[in-house]
């Protein structure tokens, strides 16, 4: 592996020019295919769940209802001493339920308030219920124009307008946070190499693979079926990996070029040698996301497959653009400071040595209390997660500013916490002959469920083999009551059904979380099992041993708990909310966990191989256990230390995103990140090595023979190339020539 990349490096030195044309060609074909590409309708499914299979039989049984359509509630609250019910009020409500229909062709339905019972009893909140045709993300910018001028005209009334439900739900879009990320990225890369053009080709190549994988993204959205948030997702993933990946390459490219070798050498020594680290590591991380696949959720599979893609692009950035412009930089990638003081390293290694050596000597000290301060602490941290609650955003997450947060509080005043999340309880009456009736004893049964306050009248289709009715909780959509609740209306559905030989089943999107969230919880153990198993394989293949593989993989672990306990501390029960801008606390969002467990393994072991490579290295290069632990240190701590805060920098900076699934996956990675680099690749790793002794390196001998040598530390490589300088060339062999004569 690593001579392969060495010639691939060095022909993307040589060939650069043609290397960089490939490459921005790229950029600007996904581009352009972006630019093009139609809007894409994604859905949210959830195959094989009571919910989405009653969703299904609705879709089936009451043609043009359009379930999957978007939906908006125009909410209307009547100024103090007034109602709803007055003339004039009246009168205002219903030129908005005229105005509707003419003002989108999208627009499927419009209930009137008063037709439908839709005024609370005090008569001060009336709500026109609105459906489209269309999903969210195909609505046009004129009907969420047409929608937010219409409840601005209402306002005029001088009645209080919000439009609530998802018409208006924004696609998430990069903002001012994220720039700060990066823009702290790059200080990092400035402070770590001294060189403004060694920092910008870093940043550069990186932006220039995100873009080009954002773009395939959006040009793909509408055949992929690519929820909305994916590109965001795989711009926060394929920035953080991106800048990491040229900056290992970039910093042993230099640490080449101050050991004296030429800059296409150069180039080849870095790609052959960090660019095999980069590849496996790139390799863990893509099978981390590639295994969301197991949950089977479209949505969730989709979105690990996009940013897994864009790791995959990262890493071929890193092994061809990154060595094609360091050809363009040439010399310059390694200015004065930096030479003279890298020379002086190389003259003097033991005269002063750098921080990443004076931390290893003080782990490999007191080695077990390392261990135990580290363990002990995100054990502390972890407590939390204990408490780990899962569930789906509402608009009760959304910021108290928005108009469909101040829609979802009107509508929880009026009519109570659970009227934002009612529950459809749907009853296939298919070879029922006393339908009516049958339905009639659904209805009986679910009022009588503990904490369910109203049911609706039931409606049914044309053909009078399906019926449908609603259930309103009594609390909140995202509340625990609300989704033991969905459960009671289903035993108490469930019982009619057996008694009368028809199907009754409850969706909503209340009851769709429920679903997803066991369904997140069922698939945790096997995922772990699939994703830890292959990269547990993987590593052991880099770093032939089994109990550093091991150690890495119980790393990851307690980083990973140590963050989830992080996130319940913050999002769930109010800690520092205000600090990190959290406007509304409750359960995590179910995919948060499952997601954060893929990405952070892969991006855990990126660390693990970057810096236990170099240890490797050093040892099978004759030196001592300890020793081999401090030579990777002083080589690498400073690079996996600043490829750390830049990933910490980007993620934060994506946790200050308005979009709340954004802000909570922003968050728990920079956490994640931040607990595994710091405490347990920093400190604990060499910590657990120092103890083990040359034990971490055993690798049973019929085993040893079985792996494949993929060589990731070079070994090979650096002996082809002494081999190389050591066979005489054509002048040598001339010289000799003529010495005998």
């Amino acid at each position: 592996m690593a001579t392969f990349l060495y010639k691939l490096g060095r022909l993307a030195f040589r060939r650069r020019i043609y290397v960089a044309l490939i490459w921005v060609a790229m950029l600007v074909l996904s581009g352009v295919g972006a630019a093009s590409a139609p809007t894409s309708g994604s859905s949210f499914a959830i195959p094989g769940t009571e919910a989405q299979k009653a969703f299904d039989l609705i879709d089936e049984r009451f043609p043009g209802s359009s379930v999957d359509g978007a939906v908006a509630r125009v909410v209307f609250k009547a100024p103090d001493g007034e109602t709803m019910t007055s003339a004039e009020n009246r009168a205002t409500v219903e030129k908005v339920v005229k105005a509707l229909p003419a003002g989108s062709d999208q627009v499927g339905q419009v209930v009137d308030p008063y037709a439908a019972n839709a005024v609370s009893e005090d008569g001060s909140t009336a709500y026109v219920a609105v459906s489209y045709k269309v999903t969210t993300l195909e609505l046009t910018d004129d009907t969420r124009t047409s929608l937010e001028d219409i409840g601005a005209d209402a306002r005029k009334s001088g009645l209080t307008v919000e439009i609530g439900g998802d018409a208006l739900q924004a696609i998430p879009a990069a903002g001012a946070t994220e720039s700060i990320g990066v823009a702290v990225a790059a200080i990092v890369l400035i402070m770590t190499f001294g060189s403004l053009i060694a920092a910008g080709l870093s940043l550069l190549t990186a932006l220039i693979g995100v873009g080009i994988s954002v773009s395939v993204i959006a040009t793909l959205a509408s055949a992929m079926d690519f929820d909305s948030t994916t590109s965001v997702l795989a711009m926060m993933i394929g920035l953080a990996v991106g800048i990491d990946y040229a900056l290992f390459i970039v910093s042993r490219h230099r640490a080449e070029l101050a050991e004296g070798h030429e800059p296409e050498e150069a180039a080849g020594r870095a790609v052959g040698t960090a660019g095999s680290a980069v590849f496996f590591a790139g390799l863990t991380v893509v099978i981390a996301l590639v295994g969301l696949a197991v949950v089977n959720i479209p949505m969730l599979t989709k979105m690990g497959l996009a940013a897994a893609g864009t790791v995959a692009i990262a890493v071929l950035v890193a092994l061809t653009l990154v060595p094609a412009v360091l050809g363009f930089a040439g010399r310059r990638m390694l200015g004065k400071k930096a030479r003279k003081k890298q020379e002086r390293e190389r003259l003097e290694p033991h005269a002063k040595p750098n921080m990443g050596t004076r931390w290893a000597r003080f782990v490999l000290r007191r080695p077990a209390a390392v261990v135990l301060v580290g363990v002990v602490g995100l054990g502390v941290a972890a407590v939390p997660a204990a408490s780990l609650e899962m569930g789906l955003p509402d608009n009760g997450s959304q910021p108290t500013s928005t108009t469909q947060r101040k829609a979802y509080d009107l509508l929880s005043d009026a009519f109570g916490p659970g009227f934002n999340g009612p529950l459809v309880v749907v009853v296939d009456l298919k070879g029922d002959d006393n339908g009516q009736q049958t339905v009639g004893q659904v209805s009986d049964a679910v009022k009588k469920v503990k904490d369910v306050v109203a049911v609706t009248p039931a409606t049914f289709n044309k053909a009078g083999d399906t019926a449908m009715l609603t259930a309103v909780p009594k609390d909140r959509p995202s509340s625990v009551k609300t989704e033991d609740l969905v459960h009671a209306v289903r035993d108490a559905g469930g019982e009619v059904a057996s008694d009368n030989g028809v199907k009754v089943l409850v969706t909503g999107a209340t009851a769709l979380n429920t679903d997803f969230s066991q369904k997140m919880n069922d698939a945790l153990l096997p995922y772990l099992a699939v994703v830890v198993g292959l990269a547990f394989l993987l590593l052991m293949l880099i770093f032939r041993s089994i109990l550093v593989p091991l150690k890495a993989a119980l790393g990851f672990l307690l980083s990973v708990v140590a963050a989830l306990g992080a996130v319940v501390a913050v999002f769930q029960w109010g800690w520092m909310s205000d600090f990190f801008g959290v406007e509304q606390t409750g359960p995590i969002m179910s995919m948060v966990p499952i997601f954060m467990v893929g990405t952070v393994f892969g991006l855990a072991m990126d660390y693990e191989v970057f810096l236990v490579t170099r240890m490797r290295e050093a040892y099978v290069h004759g030196e001592q256990p300890k020793q081999a632990i401090v030579t990777g240190f002083r080589h690498g701590a400073r690079v996996v230390t600043a490829a750390a805060v830049i990933m910490i920098a980007v993620f934060a900076g994506f946790s200050g995103s308005t979009e709340s699934m954004i802000k909570l996956i922003g968050f728990s990675l920079a956490v994640a990140v931040f607990f595994d680099a710091f405490v347990v690749r920093m400190a604990i790793v060499p910590a657990v090595l120092a103890l083990l002794g040359d034990k971490a390196w055993w690798l049973p001998r019929w085993l040893d023979r079985l792996l494949p040598n993929v060589d990731v530390e070079g070994d090979q490589l650096r002996k082809s190339l002494e081999e190389d300088a050591r066979r005489p060339g054509p002048d040598q062999d001339w010289d000799r020539g003529m010495a005998q004569v």
